[in-house]
């Protein structure tokens, strides 16, 4: 995984508004689409679209095999870049690049003011955990007002590990990433829509929250590696 710069003079402010930290502090770590913000509206098609654009015009695939391929990687490997670099010999970041361009994703996010101030107002450190691009989290953060909460953000070209990419809810770079903050997994809260993701951080003892306020389909039983499901971030339990 790439080392991280370190933290800008802003990330520090914000530490230090949150107050001392502890030996034992533990860590809040977030992820981005379906969990702070509506992807599933409107974002999670266009770049639904611009990847079958991209199988198409580089693999040579008429649109409905485009489609199917890109949900098998996804089912597979926890993302379409997986697949397509490990089977394909694809650029992961040309792929990144290209995909997550979207001129007009600004304009098309929504969110709950609600969740935003909660978590404008939820202490302690925050890392934003996703399996987006870093230029892509970045201008969601941005444009949600949100950028400064968070001590680092953890994009999946930071997911990187002897060369691969080792995205959620790859177990090792849950471990990685626990090293990395330096800081036990029983120390660190999961808040996410997957639940492929939060059981993998569970197995790890890391306490897990499912979001389920942005997903389509219906609302399943609590499985036993979910400490807490929600509909609303400003919900949770702090």
């Amino acid at each position: 995984m790439a080392r991280l710069p370190p933290r800008t003079r802003r990330h520090r402010a914000v530490a230090a508004a949150a107050g001392p930290r502890r030996r034992g502090d533990g860590v809040w770590l977030f992820d981005l689409d379906d969990t702070l913000h509506h992807a599933s509206d409107g974002v999670f098609a266009a770049i639904g679209a611009s990847m079958n654009a991209y199988i198409e015009a580089h693999l040579g695939l008429d649109v409905a095999s485009a489609k199917s391929l890109r949900h098998r990687y996804w089912r597979r490997y926890g993302a379409t870049l997986l697949g397509l670099v490990r089977h394909h010999g694809v650029s992961g970041s040309h792929f990144l690049a290209e995909t997550h361009a979207l001129p007009e994703l600004e304009a098309s996010l929504r969110a709950l003011r609600a969740d935003l101030e909660w978590l404008k107002r939820l202490r302690g450190r925050k890392v934003l955990l996703t399996n987006a691009p870093q230029a892509y989290a970045h201008r969601v953060l941005k444009a949600l007002g949100i950028a400064v909460q968070f001590e680092r953000v953890l994009a999946v070209e930071q997911m990187r590990m002897f060369g691969h990419y080792r995205p959620k809810p790859d177990a090792r770079m849950f471990r990685h990433l626990c090293a990395q903050l330096r800081i036990a997994p029983s120390r660190c809260t999961l808040v996410e829509d997957s639940p492929q993701n939060l059981k993998a951080a569970r197995g790890l003892g890391m306490r897990t929250l499912w979001m389920r306020g942005w997903m389509p389909e219906p609302v399943r039983r609590r499985p036993r590696f979910v400490d807490q499901r929600v509909s609303r971030l400003h919900h949770l339990k702090r």
